[in-house]
């Protein structure tokens, strides 16, 4: 007789991964509902949390794409397309978020197939001040750009797996419309504080994003291959590797992005779930890893290369001692909740 399996993957799973979930989703419930009231006040804590509801959730898809939360895949898959509502991502298919992000592992390479820079490069020149000028504002055009290229994918391309999906698009789109205009009907004011809280989202997510590898960027169609022009191996992928950590000294406060920063230890086991990130960092890497650079030394970093990144396919260099994060760039588009 067969038995079932559990409902999570890992037994000390429950209890984080139980509170992790139903963080996300009441957060972004009591947040939504925060933003109505005629306390400005209560609007501003309603925005901040929805926008972290929707961090967690993002960070939630990436744990279910990796099969670290749920032992069933089925149910990590429904997870998954259930956090792609909350964050905005559910016009790509859960499969091809996946997919995209397991290609990011395996090749050790940021893989894309819409190339962000060649896109701007070949618009007008108005088009690109425009981008430049939002993105100079902290407004996350590119981000903005590759969301909207998802759902216009399926409508401009000769590719027949895409072309097959403008129904379904199409349909995700209704809905988010009628949706998001009962918003506006009910509260222009919460609507208005929704788009904040998403950009918010976007915001964090490219932050954290931007300065976790200093990998060969590679636009390829789905099925290509990376070029062999060097050799990546696991020390190449450790090297351009880098734990952003939202606070060294204080290592509860990575909780805030599901210990996404602690990405060396991610990427060296990319199976540990996010609750054990932590332990294994310490465990593997001690407490003098070169990799490792807390988020206020890169604040400055992105601030000053905001503009520099949209275009220049550079991502800096990293060196050594307390001020080596002065000339890493970062990435900009790489994001995990755009198939593309």
């Amino acid at each position: 007789m067969q038995t079932s399996k559990p409902l999570y993957r890992y037994a000390d799973g429950k209890v984080p991964n139980t509170l992790a979930i139903s963080y996300a989703l009441l957060g972004y419930l009591v947040g939504l509902a925060l933003l109505f009231p005629a306390n400005g006040w209560l609007n501003a804590l309603g925005m901040l949390l929805l926008g972290h509801a929707m961090i967690i959730a993002a960070y939630l898809i990436h744990e279910f794409a990796h099969g670290t939360i749920f032992s069933v895949p089925k149910h990590n898959q429904w997870a998954g397309s259930v956090c792609s509502w909350l964050t905005g991502s559910c016009y790509a298919e859960f499969q091809d978020l996946r997919k995209k992000h397991m290609r990011h592992h395996v090749d050790r390479a940021d893989v894309i197939t819409f190339d962000s820079k060649a896109f701007l490069k070949a618009r007008p020149v108005w088009f690109q001040k425009l981008v430049l000028a939002l993105e100079w504002a902290y407004v996350p055009a590119v981000e903005l750009i590759m969301h909207f290229y998802v759902i216009a994918l399926p409508f401009v391309t000769a590719n027949e797996k895409h072309r097959a999906r403008r129904g379904k698009v199409a349909r995700v789109m209704l809905v988010r419309t009628l949706l998001f205009a009962l918003l506006g009907w009910l509260s222009l004011k919460a609507l208005v504080l929704y788009g904040v809280a998403w950009m918010l989202m976007v915001t964090v997510l490219r932050f954290a994003d931007a300065y976790q590898h200093t990998y060969d960027a590679f636009a390829v169609l789905e099925e290509g291959k990376v070029p062999e022009n060097k050799q990546r191996d696991r020390t190449y992928e450790q090297l351009n590797t880098f734990s952003n950590l939202v606070s060294a000294r204080w290592p509860a406060l990575n909780l805030l992005l599901l210990n996404f920063s602690f990405h060396n230890a991610h990427h060296e086991k990319p199976v540990a779930p996010w609750y054990r990130l932590p332990a294994l960092h310490v465990e593997l890497y001690g407490s003098t890893y070169n990799q490792v650079i807390p988020m206020r030394d890169l604040l400055g970093s992105f601030h000053r290369y905001r503009l520099r990144r949209v275009l220049d396919d550079d991502y800096g260099v990293v060196g050594e001692g307390p001020h080596k994060a002065e000339s890493f760039y970062g990435a900009v588009g790489v994001s995990f909740l755009t198939a593309v």
